[in-house]
């Protein structure tokens, strides 16, 4: 681990939260292309030290990033066609026949429609003609990441095959991953397997590029590991016994959260649940190559749920509701300290947030992990909060909200009478410029790390939401427009960075 990384608990900083996928372009979805490299432009205007993120895999169900085909690889749909053309793997003719878009929300299916014909043009004429040093370099990738690309690209080749069925569906032979059944096809999906590499390849190449420019500007990148895997992915298909799976790989129980804020009838989020014996006997191999991985992609990593690693939620499957379930003890300090015996005191932020207990916050502190206080949650007329900053101590991240919650506009406009009067009290504001105050708030508090979504800064309404929990519909597709991201913007943030001595070293 680097100095930069272990910064995080001992300087004031601050950043901004905003996905890819949310950046703008012209092909219908954030890329790891120019603008990407605009918005990191943006936050050294601003005098932020972070840019934080959601998961970069593959997205399957609803669109989700904590719903991926793996827990390794890359989104495919964030690789930016310009570079490729720069490149020559694609035309520019290729690219003015991709522009049919406009500047609103994502539309998944036809960025998908659009693409991927494109990527697979890319792949074919790499294949054909680049030369040595690309090749090498394609190679030595391959070679890096054998441990888990090849089951990848045969997963999704696989996919394909049977027509985007999940895995649980596949003839039985399939399903079960029987090596004399899957060896006939090696040669029918070779072209499709070969496509799969590439575009990790291009990803990879893309996303460390991007992250390279970034560390030139003094930027670094909070990622996010979401604790479960998706059940649709190569994870639970190619590790089963990883998983609470029974004898024909069908999910014992699955993972959620019990009724809270976001919903009374709690979040089923149908991820398989860990087998913790059998990760046990391997030294938790599997989880620290999954860290060790994520470390190459992010400086900082947050996790998801963290919750679960001291106990989880689990829900026999097959139940409509997340209601019925019961609470199991995880073995999370064995889990931690393996961790942190191969790989040191990696940087971690605990997403500790819902039903939170006194051993959640006793793994949490055992590890000196900062935590996170959202702002939203902090002003509940009827009883006081943990969440209000004179609560706080140093070691913990302040956001004003998450992907998860409203933006301060479209909460504000929804808290009750009661509520409103005690935010205007506490900030001491008539509320004309909420998101404004509600910065302000977190970059004064002691928090060691203040973050604030990129929709927040913009001050905009529930139609820029990210994402409402517990719905598989509209999510993810909020996207910035061009030219909303001015000087005047980035300057009025650095003001209040420098006021409240956020702005790093």
């Amino acid at each position: 681990m680097t100095n930069d990384q272990l910064k995080m608990k001992k300087e004031r900083t601050s950043g901004i939260l905003l996905h890819p996928t949310s950046l703008p372009g012209k092909y219908g979805i954030g890329t790891l292309g120019k603008e990407a490299r605009k918005f990191i432009d943006f936050l050294v205007k601003a005098k932020q030290k972070y840019w934080q993120i959601l998961p970069l895999g593959p997205t399957g169900f609803a669109d989700s990033p904590y719903q991926c085909f793996s827990a390794l690889a890359g989104n495919p749909l964030l690789i930016d066609l310009d570079l490729l053309a720069a490149e020559g793997l694609l035309d520019p003719l290729d690219l003015e026949n991709a522009r049919d878009f406009h500047d609103g929300p994502v539309d998944y299916g036809k960025v998908i429609n659009i693409k991927y014909p494109l990527l697979r043009k890319a792949s074919r004429v790499f294949h054909e003609k680049a030369g040595k040093k690309e090749k090498d370099s394609y190679y030595h990738f391959l070679e890096s990441n054998s441990w888990w690309i090849s089951d990848y690209a045969l997963f999704m080749a696989l996919k394909e095959y049977f027509g985007q069925k999940p895995w649980y569906q596949w003839d039985r032979p399939f399903k079960m991953k029987e090596e004399q059944a899957l060896y006939p096809l090696f040669g029918i999906l070779h072209e499709d397997i070969e496509f799969q590499k590439f575009i990790q390849f291009i990803f990879f190449r893309q996303w460390m590029s991007l992250k390279e420019y970034a560390h030139n500007h003094n930027i670094r990148i909070i990622g996010d590991i979401p604790l479960y895997i998706a059940l649709d992915s190569v994870d639970a298909w190619a590790n089963t016994d990883f998983f609470q799976f029974d004898s024909n790989k069908n999910p014992i129980a699955v993972g959620g959260v019990p009724p809270d804020y976001f919903s009374e009838t709690g979040q089923l989020w149908g991820n398989p649940l860990y087998n913790w014996d059998r990760m046990r006997q391997d030294g938790y191999r599997w989880w620290i190559n999954r860290i060790k991985a994520n470390l190459t992609l992010y400086d900082i990593v947050r996790i998801d749920h963290f919750r679960g690693l001291a106990a989880y939620w689990a829900i026999p499957y097959g139940e409509k509701t997340a209601i019925r379930g019961e609470w199991i003890t995880c073995p999370g300090k064995e889990l931690l300290q393996a961790i942190r015996n191969e790989l040191g005191d990696i940087p971690v932020i605990a997403e500790d947030l819902g039903v939170i207990t006194p051993d959640v916050e006793d793994l949490r502190d055992s590890f000196g992990l900062p935590g996170m206080k959202i702002l939203q949650f902090a002003f509940d007329s009827n009883e006081p909060s943990d969440f209000l900053p004179h609560n706080y101590t140093r070691n913990c991240v302040v956001y004003t909200g998450t992907h998860d919650n409203e933006t301060v506009r479209g909460w504000y406009l929804n808290a009750k009478k009661e509520d409103k009067k005690y935010i205007l009290d506490y900030l001491n504001t008539g509320g004309e410029e909420l998101n404004w105050d509600l910065i302000r708030l977190a970059w004064a508090s002691v928090a060691y790390t203040a973050i604030v979504p990129m929709q927040d800064v913009l001050d905009l309404g529930t139609e820029a939401r990210m994402n409402f929990p517990g719905t598989t519909v509209s999510n993810w597709m909020w996207r910035t427009k061009p030219n909303q991201l001015t000087d005047q913007l980035a300057e009025r943030l650095a003001h209040l960075t420098i006021l409240f001595g956020r702005q790093g070293k």
